[in-house]
């Protein structure tokens, strides 16, 4: 076999390979070189609170099905669709006239049944009188006291009649019952509409509003055995403060008080309901929307904060760099909890005194050395 020999690029392949073979290692800091600069910062230690976030809907705290409650033809409309009302207010009229000619009649029968009462009464006195000089016999007494009995029911039952038709006249105004924000009309004038079957518009009250969400069973207990919640607070007037962010904002903004919380977790869902009471003042939130909740998880505490850069990973362990005072780097293996403020919670791991790497922690090693330069960590990153 005739071999040929190498092309220019198959040597200089070839010499490449070799050299990187045998090469030693490339090390953070070159023999007899200066030490890798790295920026380091004692962690955030401050009272924080952390919190969960739900996602949760705004409720009407008063809601209510307008309909009548008497029939008749619509022959008034007196508001204008999606206005605010206040109680009372003159929402419908219904047809009038035939109420008021019954309510009419009605006086009328009273009249009548009071003018036969009182003749009654004086036909038994009469007779009284002359029973007692037994000019009259003792069954035409009882007989008047039977008819002035009878007179003074048909004046009871004139009466609850009259004020019978006295309510159907007055029915015949439809007026808001609560105060808050209506709907549109969902029967035009001219049109007959049923006693307690037609619903003629809503009204939904804006100040305040509720808004409930659910907690899983875990979580739930969580908070009963930190905050107290489901024992009784809500009688006492002891409410848990929270806080609730729209859709369209990235901080929660609306204050509330947790105040509910229901008596049984859900068998279907393994859940269980919460709900707030939301200052609405301005009426911009509407029943219906989504929200999110940010619901305190913990009392208070001193909490140890670091920012999620100055962490790294270790197969299934989370690590930070602690610089000595001679500079020389160790690891620190840390617990960590949620975000706060933009800071991580370090559960576990650190006392808060520690010069912590932040910044270059590609060119740190363990037992290596580096020159840190000090810096110091804002209360918030948010």
């Amino acid at each position: 076999m005739i071999k040929r020999p190498l092309s220019g690029w198959s040597s200089a392949i070839l010499l490449s390979a070799v050299f990187l073979a045998f090469a030693p290692p490339v090390s953070a800091q070159a023999p007899g070189g200066p030490p890798p600069k790295v920026t380091t910062a004692k962690p955030v230690v401050r009272e924080i609170v952390e919190t969960d976030m739900y996602t949760g809907r705004f409720d009407p705290v008063e809601i209510v099905d307008v309909r009548a409650r008497v029939t008749g033809y619509l022959e008034k409309v007196n508001f204008v669709d999606g206005a605010t009302v206040k109680k009372g207010d003159l929402l419908f009229v219904i047809d009038r006239r035939p109420y008021k000619a019954a309510l009419d009649q009605a006086k009328a029968a009273l009249t009548s049944a009071q003018a036969g009462l009182t003749f009654s009464q004086t036909d038994l006195e009469r007779a009284q009188t002359l029973s007692r000089s037994g000019n009259i016999s003792e069954q035409v007494t009882d007989q008047r006291r039977q008819a002035s009995q009878t007179a003074q029911a048909n004046v009871d039952s004139a009466d609850a009649q009259l004020r019978q038709a006295q309510l159907n006249y007055d029915f015949t105004e439809v007026r808001a019952p609560i105060s808050g924000r209506i709907s549109q009309r969902l029967v035009t004038e001219g049109n007959i509409v049923i006693t307690d079957q037609t619903q003629l518009t809503t009204i939904v009250s804006l100040d305040p509003i509720y808004f409930g969400f659910t907690v899983d069973e875990r979580s739930f207990l969580k908070y009963q055995g930190s905050l107290g919640i489901g024992m009784g607070q809500t009688q006492k007037g002891k409410g848990v403060p929270i806080l609730i962010a729209l859709t369209n904002e990235v901080k929660p903004t609306r204050k509330g008080t947790l105040d509910f919380v229901d008596n049984r977790v859900d068998n279907a869902t393994g859940t269980v309901l919460l709900r707030a009471t939301v200052e609405n003042p301005d009426g911009f939130i509407k029943p219906g929307l989504f929200g999110i909740v940010s619901l305190p998880a913990t009392k208070p505490f001193q909490g140890i904060l670091l920012p999620d850069e100055a962490i790294s990973a270790n197969q299934d362990k989370r690590i930070v760099y602690i610089v000595a005072d001679d500079g020389s780097v160790s690891t620190r293996d840390v617990k960590l909890g949620p975000k706060v403020d933009g800071y991580r919670v370090i559960r576990e791991g650190l006392k808060g005194d520690e010069n912590v790497v932040v910044n270059g922690l590609s060119r740190v090693r363990p037992g290596a050395k580096v020159a840190a330069e000090a810096s110091t960590l804002p209360p918030s990153r948010t």
